[in-house]
C-alpha cells in the first residue's frame, strides 16, 4: 500500500463532498487526510468514515490560510515528513493554486484535471484535444502528484481507523502573497465546477433575466446555473457562469442543457457528465446525439412545469 496524503478542502465546517471522491480514488492505501488543525475536530468523523487511515492537522508559525505559497510549504514539509509516494487533491481553485506551486517547490512533475488515477502503477487518466479522446499518462517520479477533476469519482464510503495526528511545519512565509478577502459570487450559489447538478441555459435563454426562470428550477434540485459561449457572447451571462473549452470543465451527477445547441466546443467543457438531459425545440440540434435524455421542446414551456413538478 502507497502512503497517500490527500488535500482535504472544508467548506461550512464540513469537508466537501469533491474530497470524499478523492479519498475514494486512494482506496487501498495508506491515506493521510491533510486538514488544517483548526478544522480537524469537526471533520474526524467524516473523513474516518471515507478511508482515512490517519487525519494530520497542519500548522506553520504563520497565517496558513491568508498565504498559499506559505501552505504549499506546510504541505512539501508534511510528504517530506511522512515520506508519502502519492498527493492528490480536487482540481478547484485552491487545488489548482496549490498544487502548482507544490510542484514547483518539490521539482516533480504534476498532472491536473484527471478523471482516473491508479496510484499502484502511477498511471492517470485525463482528457486531451477538447474531449476527444482520453489518454493514460505514466508518471515516472518518486511522487505522484495529481489532482482530479471535481465528481469525476463518486465517493463510497470506507471506514478507517482515522488515527488523529498533528504536524508543525518549520517554514517560513516567503511574504510574496498576501490574501487580504475572500469575495464569492453570491451566498447560496454552489460552485460550478464543484456542483452535483448543472443547468445551463444557451442563446435561447434570450436575456439576462429569463436565467432567474433556471436559477428557481435550480434550487428545487440543489444546481449550479450555467451558461454557454453563444450566451456569454451575447451578453446574456458574465464569462465566470460559461461551460465549454473556453469556459469551465464541469463533470456532475446530472448535466441539463437547456436550449443549447451541443456545438463541440460547449460539449468539451462537459461530456464526463453521468447523465446529460437536452431541452430544445430544435430536434435536429447536435445536443441530441450526445444526451441521455432529450426533449424536444420550448425551454420557456418546458422548464417551468419541470420545477412545478419537481
Amino acid at each position: 500500500m502507497a502512503r497517500t496524503g490527500i488535500l482535504i478542502e472544508i467548506e461550512n465546517g464540513a469537508v466537501k463532498e469533491t474530497s470524499l471522491g478523492v479519498m475514494t480514488a486512494a482506496a487501498g492505501h495508506q491515506i493521510y487526510a491533510l486538514v488544517q488543525a483548526d478544522d480537524v475536530p469537526s471533520v474526524k468523523d467524516k473523513l474516518s468514515e471515507y478511508g482515512a487511515d490517519n487525519i494530520v492537522g497542519i500548522k506553520a508559525s504563520g497565517d496558513v490560510s491568508k498565504s498559499p505559497d506559505l501552505e504549499a510549504q506546510v504541505l512539501a514539509a508534511v510528504i517530506k515528513e511522512y515520506d508519502l509516494e502519492a498527493f492528490l487533491g480536487t482540481a478547484s481553485t485552491t487545488g489548482k493554486d496549490l498544487f502548482a506551486r507544490l510542484a514547483a517547490i518539490l521539482d516533480e512533475p504534476l498532472v491536473s484535471d484527471c478523471v482516473q488515477v491508479n496510484i499502484a502503477e502511477k498511471t492517470v487518466k485525463k482528457s486531451h484535444f477538447s474531449g476527444k479522446t482520453f489518454a493514460t499518462l505514466k508518471v515516472n517520479s518518486p511522487l505522484l502528484l495529481c489532482t482530479l477533476r471535481p465528481n469525476s469519482i463518486e465517493p463510497a464510503a470506507a471506514p478507517a481507523p482515522g488515527n488523529l495526528m498533528v504536524f508543525t511545519a518549520n517554514v517560513a512565509d516567503p511574504g510574496l502573497i498576501k490574501i487580504v478577502e475572500t469575495k464569492k459570487a453570491g451566498s447560496g450559489m454552489l460552485d460550478l465546477t464543484e456542483a452535483p447538478i448543472v443547468i445551463t441555459g444557451g442563446r435561447a435563454i434570450k436575456a439576462a433575466e429569463n436565467y432567474k426562470m433556471l436559477e428557481a428550477c435550480a434550487k428545487k434540485i440543489g444546481a449550479a446555473v450555467g451558461a454557454s459561449r453563444a450566451a456569454v457572447d451575447a451578453g446574456f451571462a458574465p464569462h465566470s457562469m460559461q461551460v465549454g473549452q473556453t469556459g469551465k470543465t464541469v463533470s456532475p451527477r446530472l448535466y441539463i442543457a437547456c436550449g443549447v445547441s451541443g456545438a463541440v466546443q460547449h460539449f468539451a467543457g462537459m461530456k464526463t457528465s453521468k447523465v446529460i438531459v437536452a431541452i430544445n425545440e430544435d430536434k435536429d440540434a447536435p445536443i441530441f446525439s450526445k444526451c441521455d435524455y432529450g426533449i424536444v421542446g420550448d425551454i420557456f414551456e418546458v422548464v417551468p412545469v419541470l420545477t412545478e413538478k419537481l
